[in-house]
């Protein structure tokens, strides 16, 4: 391999350690919640889904998710024992359920995710300056532009 691209690969190498490390810092207030909540990463997801899709039947949800219909029917039963989401008829339907999330995780899922989710963003651009801020818009702008492009 010669220099340039040895040079090329470590740049490669510390890019994706960047990104890396990037994700694992936005996730960090998430994760503490939900090991705080007991909560499992596919438990989140599927609340997170019957939030944005309300009434959603367990047959949609497991195709949402990407996970048999008998694992997320577990998930259901565990959150609804939780108090999390709630199996209702169908209006058109009693044969089937529809599944809503409660009122608290409702409100919960749609205000208070979303501002933990950015929030280690939010703090680290504050303590960035002016010209820091847009060239790092600027160039993830760019890398995203770039990887649209592949």
């Amino acid at each position: 391999m010669n220099s340039s691209s040895a040079r090329a690969a470590a740049r490669l190498e510390q890019i994706e350690r960047d990104l890396n490390g990037i994700r694992r810092a936005m996730r960090k207030p998430l994760e503490a919640l939900e090991a705080a909540a007991n909560m499992t990463l596919p438990q989140r997801t599927v609340m997170q889904v019957v939030v944005r899709e309300r009434g959603i039947s367990l047959k949609d949800l497991s195709r949402q998710v990407n996970l048999a219909h008998s694992t997320v029917s577990g998930i259901v039963d565990r959150l609804e024992k939780r108090g999390i989401v709630q199996r209702r008829p169908d209006p058109g339907d009693g044969r089937m359920a529809r599944i809503y999330p409660t009122s608290a995780v409702d409100a919960f899922v749609r205000e208070r995710m979303p501002a933990l989710a950015r929030g280690p963003l939010d703090t680290a651009l504050r303590r960035a300056t002016v010209r820091e801020r847009e060239e790092i818009s600027r160039a993830l702008k760019r890398l995203r532009v770039l990887l649209e492009d592949v």
